[in-house]
């Protein structure tokens, strides 16, 4: 099994504002995702510290941008080793958080996504289970706007067959060929394991990628 490029990581700070974040250097990839989508338990398995990111059997816990400090990533011959970021954002659409601090992570989220220099990525966490809903649907189009690569993690493949999961990710990429988006999709399952090194793959290749 090859090493986990994502081990090592460490919580930092939990922001209301994005201008509460780490400096805007070095990179970062962001997670998003609805409420109940198993964001956190698929932070948890990425990163191989299951107590990383608080999973809990009440959606919506997170309500703060949750940043995770990676170990240093190295770079080429001579070029010094660049300082790499995991961001957490808030769980979106659960129904009970009150509507004037929806409101507020819709403008932080749109503000973080098209201000944050040191962003390279974002990855989208969607249950396989469900068609995209209206956030997933927002953050597709932030990140078209903006030109960030989105890799979508379909979670929970572990309550489908092996037959249903592979139907519904080659939906989901007929989908994004027939709306014009620049998202990848991947099956994943922190539960069984599925997709969890090729996720990981994934997301060192966003953070060493180039901001345009």
């Amino acid at each position: 099994m090859a090493p986990n490029p994502l081990q090592g990581a460490r919580f930092v700070l939990a922001a209301h504002r994005i201008s509460q974040l780490p400096a805007d250097d070095g990179a970062e990839v962001a997670f998003a995702g609805r409420s109940n989508a198993g964001k956190s338990s698929a932070l948890n398995a990425l990163t191989g510290h299951h107590g990383l990111a608080r999973t809990s059997k009440t959606p919506g816990r997170t309500q703060q941008m949750v940043a995770f400090a990676l170990p240093p990533l190295a770079q080429g011959e001579g070029a010094p080793p660049l300082e790499v970021r995991l961001i957490d954002l808030p769980g979106y659409g659960y129904a009970k958080v009150p509507e004037p601090l929806r409101e507020h992570w819709k403008q932080e989220i749109d503000a973080y996504l098209h201000r944050r220099r040191s962003l390279r990525g974002v990855v989208l966490i969607v249950d396989i289970r469900h068609p995209l809903k209206e956030f997933d649907r927002m953050m597709l189009a932030f990140c078209q706007d903006t030109g960030l690569p989105c890799h979508v993690l379909l979670t929970k493949a572990d309550k489908l067959s092996r037959n249903q999961a592979m139907q519904a990710l080659a939906a989901m990429r007929r989908q994004f060929e027939a709306e014009g988006l620049l998202a990848t999709a991947q099956v994943f399952s922190s539960a069984e394991g599925t997709g969890v090194e090729a996720a990981r793959e994934a997301v060192v290749e966003l953070l060493r990628r180039e901001r345009g």
